[in-house]
């Protein structure tokens, strides 16, 4: 050891202080973007803004617009592009041109515990520990600016055409919906998210500051503090350690392990905990993990002696029926606000595609991937987890639904099944319009359509016996309920010579099941009724009509028929009072409840179907607005738009001045408007 500090002696002793008196202000500024001879020091600085808690920092300087480096040209462009050429105290470049520029701060390391400023003098190092080491770059915001001009530009001239219709809003009723209980999982996702970290960061206000030069008086007075103010060693207790305590700080000893109780994923929930739940939670709690279930091996699942009808309320809320099985809904899976942990698309997209994926498998077992890809148009992560939920990958035949059809359930819960069935019907008629597809797109293309099969009235009447011996109970149940003062006359009248064209509310398809329900008993479809006069119309069709028409005046047979669909659905179960509703005895119905068809002449290139082309009106409710829309359809039967001025001049010439509040409410109530023209409800193709 001797010989050793004899060769490495000791030349010098420096004592170290700790300064603290800008422990928690001092930065250290690096500028990446130019060489350390390049310094910004002799540059005007122009103003200085700062948010501590996220450390950042933004640094205006002036841009020398005499050097002969400076294209007074392009600052001058940049400029105009930003602020255009109106003058205003928001401005970004006063001048008409780019004479400053501004530098953003970017954080070099989140841990600083390690850096420390020091300062040498008199034999003595003062250090000072750094708050933040931010790099200092240029920002490009005036570009976001002068592109966000341009697209107001545009959408001012776009929207030079419109000035009426904008002038026609008015006050509309909105409906106010409640969110629901936010879940952990979901919070997770919505704080990690883009837009969360977004809106915190600009939650925090700009400190502005003053910028004071390397060698102004200010900064000399400032830089005294980097030396500690007291050199008693008491006041630097940091730096004064006994030797047992400083080797302590270098081999911190080892902390003993506690022996933790194991925990379980925060997404596991045992069986016992899952009971101690209302049976909602448990039954969403049970989809949410399992995806796609049949209902036996839910109610197994579920306490013994748990309410079968309670359990069918429940999961029919959290849950939709494919096959026969349950699968989560979509909105489930993916609340409202969030996004797709793969490719971050939002919830609402997403929900869609998914829903997509499962309409499919309710017309087909099998399904394949491309297909789905190129009209839900999402990314390959995304389609292949909906795929995972409720399919497994079949050799040549793409991906196929991974439980088979539970026929058992569909006959043993027939309204349930059924309510279902229009449940889709409806969701089918929103896929369409946002995907732009009809159901006879995936119909095979090589492969012959289904013949469809002829019952004789013998064979017709032997099924329906063999129905009534299985389900006799229910039968004399519904009589029983049905025989004091029936108001749904039973069908007697003989095939009619026209051909009836039946609602699409279930169809068949190659495996000769819609959702799993078989098309040979499905409860709203009578193959053996033709015509409908007038005198077999229930009044619950007809008050139906009547309370649809009086609420949206116009409307087509298809969009009719969609209300009719979701009407079906919202009833409770068991207690639908329709039966074999066909297209004619809707049109009758509309026809008997004051309203007439409109024959609105489409134009030969329009693509719009047959029931889209059926358009019907409300012709009389007793008011002296009745003529008003008499008028308007009459104009909608030489031409499928008209102009605004078109409609306000007939009616001035029929019935004398009329005022800007009557046109507006009867615009509104019958017509919708596009580029200046207007045209009656759901004549408008997209």
């Amino acid at each position: 050891m001797a010989s050793g500090d004899e060769d490495d002696p000791i030349i010098e002793e420096i004592d170290v202080y700790l300064s603290k008196s800008l422990a928690d202000k001092l930065y250290l500024l690096q500028y990446p973007v130019r060489p350390g001879t390049m310094t910004y020091d002799d540059v005007n600085h122009l103003s200085a803004k700062i948010k501590p808690k996220q450390q950042r920092l933004e640094l205006e300087m002036a841009i020398n617009t005499m050097s002969p480096n400076y294209c007074r040209s392009k600052g001058e462009q940049i400029a105009l592009n930003v602020d255009g050429t109106s003058f205003d105290e928001t401005n970004t470049y006063s001048a008409k041109m780019m004479d400053k520029q501004t530098f953003s701060s970017m954080q070099a390391t989140t841990n600083t515990s390690r850096y420390a400023a020091a300062v040498f003098r008199k034999g003595e190092l003062h250090i000072t520990p750094l708050t933040g080491i931010l790099q200092m770059r240029p920002s490009f915001s005036y570009l976001d600016k002068a592109d966000s001009k341009t697209r107001e530009r545009e959408a001012g001239n776009e929207g030079g055409d419109s000035s009426q219709d904008e002038a026609e809003e008015e006050a509309k009723a909105i409906t106010v919906r409640f969110a629901r209980p936010e879940s952990e999982q979901a919070r997770q996702r919505r704080i990690q998210s883009y837009e969360f970290l977004q809106k915190k960061q600009a939650e925090e206000p700009w400190i502005h500051l003053q910028y004071h030069g390397a060698k102004d008086s200010r900064s000399d007075h400032e830089r005294q503090y980097l030396f500690c103010q007291s050199v008693d060693a008491s006041q630097n207790s940091e730096l004064v350690k006994t030797p047992k305590e400083y080797l302590a700080m270098l081999m911190p000893p080892l902390a003993e392990e506690k022996i933790a109780k194991p925990v379980g994923p925060s997404n596991v929930l045992s069986m016992a905990q899952l009971r101690t739940l209302p049976l909602g939670d448990q039954v969403k709690t049970l989809m949410k993990n399992v995806k796609v279930m049949p209902f036996a091996n839910l109610m197994g699942l579920l306490a013994s002696g748990t309410d079968q009808t309670s359990v069918l309320r429940c999961i029919q809320q959290v849950a939709l029926l494919v096959q026969g099985n349950w699968v989560v809904k979509s909105d489930v899976l993916y609340p409202k606000n969030t996004c797709s942990a793969h490719s971050g698309v939002a919830a609402e997209v997403l929900c869609r595609g998914r829903d997509f994926v499962m309409w499919r498998f309710t017309q087909e077992r099998s399904v394949m991937r491309k297909e789905i890809a190129s009209i839900i148009k999402l990314p390959p992560e995304d389609v292949k987890e909906f795929l995972e939920h409720v399919a497994t990958p079949r050799v040549n035949r793409g991906w196929e639904f991974l439980l088979p059809t539970d026929v058992d359930f569909i006959k043993k819960h027939p309204d349930v099944a059924h309510r279902q069935n229009m449940l889709w019907l409806g969701i089918q008629s929103k896929l369409e319009k946002v995907f732009n597809f009809s159901k006879e797109d995936f119909m095979p293309k090589n492969s012959p359509q289904p013949e469809p099969v002829h019952v004789s009235g013998v064979q017709r009447l032997k099924i329906a016996q063999e129905r009534a011996q299985e389900n006799q109970a229910s039968l004399q149940r519904d009589l029983d309920t049905r025989r004091p003062g029936s108001s749904i006359p039973v069908k007697q009248e003989p095939i009619g010579d026209r051909e009836e064209e039946l609602m699409d509310t279930s169809s068949s398809i190659p495996n000769g099941s819609v959702n799993g329900y078989p098309s040979a008993t499905s409860p709203i479809l009578d193959h053996a009724n033709g015509g409908s006069p007038f005198n077999r119309l229930t009044p619950e069709l007809q008050d139906f009509v009547t309370k649809t028409f009086q609420k949206h005046v116009v409307l087509t047979l298809n969009e009719l028929k969609r209300h009719f669909n979701l009407h079906l659905a919202s009833m409770p179960a068991g207690q639908n009072v329709f039966s074999s509703i066909s297209d004619h005895m809707l049109q009758d119905a509309v026809l008997l409840c004051q309203c007439k068809q409109i024959m609105v002449p489409f134009p030969a290139q329009s693509k719009a179907a047959l029931d889209e082309r059926k358009v019907f009106g409300l012709w009389e409710t007793g008011d002296n607005f009745d003529k008003h829309r008499r008028l308007l359809y009459d104009l909608f039967t030489k031409s499928y738009r008209v102009r605004r001025n078109v409609i306000q001049a007939k009616l001035a010439q029929e019935f004398g001045e009329v005022s800007k509040a009557e046109v507006d409410r009867l615009l509104h109530d019958c017509c919708i408007s596009n580029a200046g023209y207007w045209y009656l409800k759901g004549t408008l193709q997209s």
